[in-house]
């Protein structure tokens, strides 16, 4: 048996030409806000979703002069970040360290402080919501949480997805059914979200979505 290939080690930054380097640096201007507030909301702490980020960011660096040949270079990146949230969550930590709270109360308890209606059964909705966006199809979940945790615009979600807007509204529609029947109410917590695109089959649509991935 041959000896298992040897990944190459990535050129140092200092080598690449000064478009690379601008290019770089632009993405990660750009970027880097939307990741860390999706990793926070994955998270629930700033100093997670600050290794998380960075963590993404070195692989990205490491991999850029190959991914600006790429088609889908943002889908990449967000594939990249995804795969340093994971990563993250399945850390060994010691017994005193905190364990970041769940995205269902963490990220959105703010929002809880301007509510006039009962607390509790606010939260209990608002838990009962996000358990519910959590038994989304992967793609889905993303697009939901960035369109109405981070206040992204489809367009927005789109361009952090690498993928075009009407790929995101299409998530998004898939996601509205599926969380109305989950949520058994024929108008979710996504209903202001516009019309939702042509009626389908949420399985078939994920299940196609998993043989893309």
């Amino acid at each position: 048996m041959g000896l298992p290939s040897r990944r190459r080690r990535p050129t140092p930054m200092s080598q690449w030409n000064p478009t690379a380097r601008l290019s770089y640096w632009a993405f990660h201007a750009n970027r880097r806000p939307a990741y860390m507030r999706f990793a926070y909301l994955q998270l629930g702490s700033d100093a997670a979703a600050e290794q998380a980020v960075d963590a993404a960011f070195d692989s990205i660096m490491g991999e850029w002069l190959r991914m600006l040949h790429m088609d889908r270079l943002d889908a990449y990146a967000w594939t990249v970040l995804k795969h340093c949230l994971v990563d993250w969550r399945q850390r060994p930590r010691h017994p005193w360290q905190r364990r970041p709270r769940p995205m269902d109360i963490s990220a959105f308890e703010a929002a809880l402080k301007d509510v006039h209606a009962d607390r509790y059964e606010v939260l209990t909705d608002t838990i009962r919501f996000y358990s519910a966006v959590s038994r989304l199809a992967e793609r889905q979940r993303d697009a939901v949480l960035l369109r109405y945790g981070l206040q992204c615009s489809p367009g927005e979600a789109a361009s952090v997805m690498g993928v075009d807007e009407a790929t995101v509204r299409s998530y998004l529609g898939q996601a509205h059914r599926r969380l109305a029947r989950l949520l058994d109410t024929s108008a979710g917590p996504l209903g202001s979200a516009g019309p939702a695109e042509p009626a389908g089959s949420d399985e078939s649509a994920e299940s196609a979505e998993s043989a893309e991935s």
